[in-house]
């Protein structure tokens, strides 16, 4: 598992602290098995059929645990995993993204904000859906280098190109 944690520790710097390296590498390691697709299906994770996109860069598909939601922040369980084309009629797991409901429902105020890994979540945000709640969210990119940092929402290195 070396090589877990040198992938992990290489983006954050020499001087991130010891727990959100801890956290990063223990992120990594409880999600080494979402690579395989089907074990994040059999883990309650619901795919989503678009893939997402911006100018700023791609996300990818989301896969969904909604037994997760609402429940406190665990960076070994995120509530959302994000997938992109591999290539050949699959999809490659490339970042985590923490989801968290903002308690007031009020895009205005952020008394709640969370943080994971010494970061706050981005947002408050709309709910990406209609329906769904207005929420904080943070990306992590442990599974595909990201030009614009470990915790930037959008990849602009990813492709959603099939």
């Amino acid at each position: 598992m070396a090589g877990v944690a040198l992938a992990v520790l290489a983006p954050v710097g020499a001087h991130a602290d010891s727990t959100v390296r801890k956290d990063l590498v223990a992120a990594k390691r409880a999600t080494a098995k979402y690579q395989d697709e089907a074990r994040a299906i059999a883990d309650g994770y619901i795919p989503s059929d678009e893939c997402v996109e911006s100018p700023e860069g791609v996300m990818g598909y989301h896969y969904v645990n909604p037994y997760l939601i609402d429940r406190e922040l665990d960076p070994r369980t995120p509530e959302v995993l994000v997938y992109q084309p591999d290539g050949y009629g699959g999809r490659k797991l490339v970042a985590l993204e923490y989801f968290y409901v903002d308690a007031d429902q009020d895009v205005e105020t952020d008394d709640d904000r969370p943080y994971l890994f010494g970061r706050p979540f981005d947002g408050p945000d709309e709910g990406p859906a209609p329906g769904l709640p207005v929420n904080y969210t943070l990306h992590v990119w442990l599974w595909q280098h990201n030009p614009s940092g470990l915790f930037s929402p959008w990849n602009p290195a990813g492709s959603c190109e099939v």
